[in-house]
């Protein structure tokens, strides 16, 4: 995929030289991804199945870059006319050779340009040349527009947890997606 910016760096980011510690991503949506899980005698039917919200959903999550958990924790910024303006957040796991999207954002206004796309292959980069056989990450079933962006760059369905957050998820329709890309 091409940048639509030409002009994005990316750059690693040393966690004392972090000039944003603290993450706040925000997102509005019209859609979710419904989950439905039904037992049967002899077996499971699980769907996911994308629909109209009533009304349109804004979000806000707060994190933060370089948390102590996580495995050869590395991260990168994207700069954009001498401003950091993306990052993503990468992690190892050695016991199942996996790399893990631990955050990416992108600030609001410079959505849209390619800025993401830039990070995500330079993610998938950094875990081919760790020799991973796959990347993985999290997002929720109403953040419809993170789980296009992931589909379309190649990611595919590898789990969900339906009591991630609350024993409601599936009612607040906020439940744990697990994407991977087989490298």
């Amino acid at each position: 995929m091409m940048n639509q910016e030409s002009n994005i760096t990316i750059v690693e980011v040393a966690k004392k030289d972090a000039y944003l510690r603290e993450l706040e991503s925000k997102y509005s949506t019209s859609h979710y991804y419904d989950v439905s899980v039904c037992r049967e005698s002899e077996s499971w039917r699980i769907a996911l199945t994308r629909r109209a919200l009533e009304n349109r959903l804004d979000k806000n999550y707060h994190g933060k870059l370089f948390e102590n958990h996580i495995e050869e924790l590395r991260v990168f910024a994207a700069v954009l006319c001498n401003k950091q303006v993306g990052w993503v957040e990468l992690g190892y796991d050695k016991w199942n050779n996996r790399m893990r999207v631990w955050e990416l954002l992108v600030e609001e206004e410079f959505r849209k340009r390619g800025i993401g796309t830039a990070l995500m292959n330079h993610a998938v980069r950094i875990a081919k040349e760790r020799g991973a056989r796959m990347l993985v990450l999290e997002t929720q079933t109403n953040n419809a527009t993170a789980i296009d962006f992931y589909l379309n760059f190649g990611f595919e369905l590898v789990g969900f947890d339906i009591a991630a957050y609350s024993n409601e998820d599936i009612e607040k329709k906020e439940v744990r997606l697990e994407l991977g890309l087989k490298l």
